[in-house]
């Protein structure tokens, strides 16, 4: 265990509260970490016709993307130079923690760790936690930082 670490991360503050863990734990016990982004499609509604509609959701989607590897990369750059073992993964998925849990089983993940954005009442409610989500339904481990907007 903790040998093959796998970390969520959306880019904010929040999110990146599990990264000190993260790297604890890696430098214990000898271990990578993979840097995770799910990039989320685009959920535009307009009256657009076909291919221009298609040609501008592809082009949000790469741009996204693109900005997704960017932010790992910068991650990874420093890990790396504190003497740390990094991978970075981007993925694209509407379904936050399912793809979180799909890495983690073909990437033969043993630990997530993760933030809690520390929702509650309506907001979770309406949201839904991605956190609880994976926390229940993963077959490997997971450390849940919690992470407050006052803790940044």
């Amino acid at each position: 265990m903790f040998k093959h670490i796998l970390l969520p991360l959306d880019g904010s503050d929040l999110a990146e509260a599990a990264l000190a863990a993260s790297v604890e734990l890696a430098t214990c016990f000898d271990g990578q970490i993979t840097l995770l982004r799910v990039v989320q499609p685009a959920l535009i509604t307009a009256s657009m016709g076909g291919s221009v509609y298609l040609d501008m959701l592809d082009d949000l989607e790469n741009h996204a993307s693109e900005e997704a590897y960017t932010y790992l990369r910068s991650l990874q750059a420093s890990l790396q130079r504190r003497g740390l073992k990094v991978q970075i993964e981007v993925t694209v998925g509407s379904a936050v923690a399912e793809k979180i849990l799909e890495i983690a089983v073909s990437s033969n993940q043993d630990t997530i760790v993760m933030s809690t954005h520390g929702r509650g009442g309506i907001s979770r409610w309406v949201f839904g936690s991605v956190a609880d989500k994976v926390l229940r339904q993963s077959p490997v481990p997971v450390v849940l930082i919690r992470a407050h907007d006052g803790d940044m």
